[in-house]
């Protein structure tokens, strides 16, 4: 059996920062792939691209040196710079090995279960990343059969959809932005919306990112959130494409989508459209408005003048009431995702009961030496986002610097 000391599961953003930032405290250790680094971003629709500006990759090491860096990268580019980025780190990286089981050494550390054999480590780094599991609401499951149901991770291009209307399921980044597309397309479309909060792209011409790292509100902690299932809770409606423009309910309203309520299943099991869009736009409208009160509040404390920031107008669109299943050639889900760790780590507690890892500061607080990091919200809301993960990286790589130059009890 292959014995080494830290192993960091992943290469993607979270764990190529965290091997960056092991190799500058002196920790030698292996990083292990599944596919190769940067994969999954190659695994998004065609036209996708970033939501934050290229200039908030911030990788340790591996910033954002272009030439339009309050452009929006697309996917290809996005994988190309992780790539480029984990074939500079100086510790070894094994592509093609996924990890398929982790589990609790009698000995004491952890076995780590591989097509290529086991390996003994004391400290394991999980970097999976945060978005590992397509959600299907219950619905999904009332579609009838033959009727093509695809994972927004599976969507390519509308060319690829059957001929009819396409209804989207979900209302976060990438229903909004499908939805955008397949409209823009010529298609007809259908959504189911989730309740997602909204903003405007940009504010005196400078990104709403910017402008909320500025605030300070990226550096919120979950214990902003009302309650710990919040952190389920879809991003802000943004996009990056064509340069970036506001992406809400009213501008795809606005193209000609329909908007209905969330997708349910009738007494009889058939599937249907719930009559509450009129409590999911106010839902969206009022976390605008504690967005906008936020930063207004943030400009009276720093003592900036205030940002001229326009309240959520009036909105009722008529909603979609009756749901024509015939009339559709497919469905497009994006409502969200879960965690997948209980699949493959063998340790009974290593999540709560909405699948985020127990921890303190990263480090698992069941099984000591199991570190997470890239997890949506596991420190701050930036934890999981190319600006903020390589201040996660850092905290957790001196976390187990540290345990390493500890004495053995």
């Amino acid at each position: 059996m292959e014995a080494i000391e830290v192993v960091v599961i992943g290469a993607g953003q979270a764990g190529a920062a965290t091997s960056h930032e092991l190799s500058e405290r002196g920790v030698e250790h292996v990083v292990l792939e599944a596919e190769r680094p940067g994969f999954s971003w190659s695994q998004r629709w065609d036209s996708f691209t970033l939501v934050t500006p290229n200039h908030a990759i911030r990788l340790p090491g591996g910033t954002y040196v272009g030439d339009d860096p309050h452009g929006y990268l697309p996917r290809y580019e996005i994988e190309e710079h992780i790539r480029t980025y984990a074939a500079g780190l100086a510790a070894e990286v094994r592509s093609g090995t996924r990890v398929d089981r982790l589990r609790p050494a009698e000995a004491g550390g952890y076995l780590l279960d591989t097509a290529e054999g086991a390996i003994a480590a004391r400290s394991v780094v999980v970097a999976t990343g945060a978005y590992q599991r397509p959600h299907h609401p219950a619905a999904i499951a009332a579609l009838p059969p033959g009727l093509e149901v695809v994972d927004s991770i599976d969507y390519r291009r509308p060319a690829d959809l059957p001929d009819g209307a396409v209804l989207v399921v979900g209302g976060g980044q990438s229903a909004c932005q499908i939805a955008e597309e397949l409209a823009l397309s010529g298609r007809e479309v259908i959504m189911a919306c989730g309740r997602a909060p909204w903003f405007y792209r940009r504010l005196e011409g400078r990104d709403i990112f910017d402008w909320l790292a500025d605030a300070g509100f990226l550096d919120e902690g979950p214990e902003a959130l009302p309650t710990p299932a919040a952190r389920l809770g879809a991003n802000l409606q943004a996009t990056g494409t064509r340069g970036g423009h506001d992406l809400t309910y009213r501008t795809l309203d606005q193209l000609g989508v329909r908007l209905g309520g969330h997708l349910v299943a009738d007494a009889g099991g058939s599937p249907r459209l719930a009559p509450d869009l009129e409590e999911i736009l106010a839902f969206c409208d009022m976390v605008h408005g504690m967005l906008r009160n936020e930063l207004l509040e943030w400009c009276a404390t720093s003592g900036r003048p205030a940002l001229d920031i326009p309240p959520a107008s009036a909105f009722q669109p008529e909603p979609v009431r009756d749901l024509d299943l015939r009339a559709l050639g497919a469905v497009i889900v994006a409502a969200g995702y879960r965690s997948r760790y209980t699949e493959w780590i063998e340790m009974p507690g290593i999540v709560d009961e909405f699948g985020f890892p127990v921890h303190a500061d990263g480090e698992s607080t069941v099984a000591p030496g199991i570190h997470f990091v890239g997890v949506h919200l596991l420190r701050t809301r930036k934890s999981s986002l190319l600006l903020g993960v390589g201040d996660d990286a850092a905290r957790t790589a001196e976390r187990i610097a540290a345990s390493l130059r500890a004495p053995a009890a």
